[in-house]
C-alpha cells in the first residue's frame, strides 16, 4: 500500500531526525520548531508556521476559538511538535482534532523530548459518501 504524500512526509521525518541528532532532547518546543523550519527549508519544503485556524461549533456562525498548528507543510500535511518524555493519548487526540479543524487528512505528531525522537503518522479518514 502506497502512503499518501509519502515523499513529503519522508522529508519532514528526515528533517526531524536531523534536528534531534544535533540538539538531542531537553529543549523547549519552540527551539525544535525553529530548527525544524531551517531543516525543512533546506529540504525544499514549502510550509506555514503557527498557522491560525478558527474553530467552529455546530452551526454557530462565529468561531468559538482559534488554534495554531506548528506547521502546515505543502498545504496538505499538518505537523504538530512536542517536547515531552512520552507521547500520550491526549497529544494524539489534539493532533487529530487539528487535522479536522484544518480540514487535512494527513498529519505527523513528532516528539523531540524523549531520548530517541518519536513520530506518529496520522490519517484522518473521511466518511464515504
Amino acid at each position: 500500500m502506497e502512503l499518501q504524500y509519502r515523499d513529503v512526509t519522508e522529508k519532514i521525518i528526515g528533517s526531524s531526525f536531523e534536528v534531534h541528532k544535533f540538539l538531542g532532547n531537553g529543549f523547549q518546543e519552540v527551539i525544535y520548531q525553529r530548527a525544524l523550519a531551517y531543516e525543512m527549508r533546506q529540504a525544499g519544503l514549502d510550509f506555514a508556521r503557527e498557522l491560525e485556524q478558527e474553530i467552529y461549533y455546530k452551526n454557530l456562525p462565529e468561531p468559538i476559538g482559534t488554534r495554531r498548528a506548528d506547521f502546515v507543510v505543502e498545504g496538505k500535511i499538518l505537523v504538530e511538535l512536542k517536547a515531552v518524555t512520552a507521547l500520550t493519548d491526549a497529544h494524539l487526540a489534539q493532533a487529530l482534532n487539528y487535522l479536522k479543524a484544518y480540514k487535512l487528512e494527513i498529519g505527523l505528531l513528532i516528539n523531540f523530548g524523549s531520548k530517541s525522537m518519536e513520530f506518529r503518522r496520522l490519517i484522518l479518514s473521511r466518511p464515504k459518501s
